[in-house]
């Protein structure tokens, strides 16, 4: 039997990037997927090329419409995201509420509507993929900062909530993925700092690290299946960096 035959996962942000990859690896290991993202072509690809994948389309900044994505869920994997680049003073209050309600409010919305369901089967995992911002800060990501500080502590209490129910809440880190998010994140710290692309990856995004490359998708999607996987049942309320030793400063 594979790792999560009769299991049910939820990814959001699934069309692309970090959420595709965790979503390949879900179906790999015998999960059924619900898919969720706001790029309806992006989740049709992916539904085309994975069978066992549910395409949902929903945009995770309408609350209501979160709280009407499905509840039977064994695996949630909180992992949409949005950025915006700007300093403080120049920071627009809307993108800033947006951007909490993206990656915090619907997070917390989703982990609300599924654990009752992992409770009363008394197996249920929770995979947040957080940021190395999350555990770091950075000039001019206000929002995305604080949005991701605020993921780990949400993680950390479902940890504690959920361990007499079997369930489990841990947070992915990883540094800067080769996913269309950084390719916009490069050209708006360019612009914002007056660079060139090229020095914004080199200069910026990877100063910090010992490892001098982008993480690619499947290396996070590997550490997610250690965390839904056999050796999960007592690895909880941990953020686990996948960043080339970024936070190791």
């Amino acid at each position: 039997m594979s790792t999560l035959d009769g299991r049910t996962a939820l990814v959001t942000g699934a069309a692309s990037g970090i959420g595709a990859a965790i979503a390949r690896r879900l179906v790999a290991d015998g999960a059924k997927v619900h898919a969720v993202d706001r790029d309806e072509a992006g989740l049709r690809e992916l539904a085309a090329a994975l069978p066992g994948v549910d395409p949902v389309v929903c945009d995770l900044s309408d609350l209501a419409a979160v709280d009407r994505l499905p509840a039977e869920v064994d695996v949630l994997v909180n992992n949409a995201g949005i950025q915006h680049v700007a300093a403080v003073p120049d920071f627009d209050p809307e993108r800033f509420s947006l951007i909490l309600r993206v990656m915090l409010e619907a997070p917390f919305r989703l982990a609300r509507r599924v654990l009752p369901h992992m409770y009363a089967r008394g197996w249920g995992r929770v995979v947040n993929v957080s940021s190395a911002h999350g555990l770091r800060a950075s000039p001019f990501k206000a929002a995305y900062v604080s949005a991701k500080h605020g993921l780990e502590g949400l993680s950390k209490v479902i940890a504690l909530e959920g361990a007499e129910h079997g369930v489990t809440s841990n947070c992915l880190n990883p540094g800067y993925v080769r996913t269309p998010l950084v390719e916009s994140q490069v050209a708006d710290q360019a612009r914002t700092r007056g660079i060139e692309p090229d020095q914004v990856v080199e200069q910026v995004m990877l100063a910090a690290a010992a490892v001098k490359r982008l993480v690619e998708p499947d290396e996070v999607a590997e550490l997610a299946a250690l965390l839904y996987g056999p050796a999960s049942a007592s690895i909880t309320g941990a953020s686990l960096p996948v960043d080339g030793g970024w936070t190791a400063r």
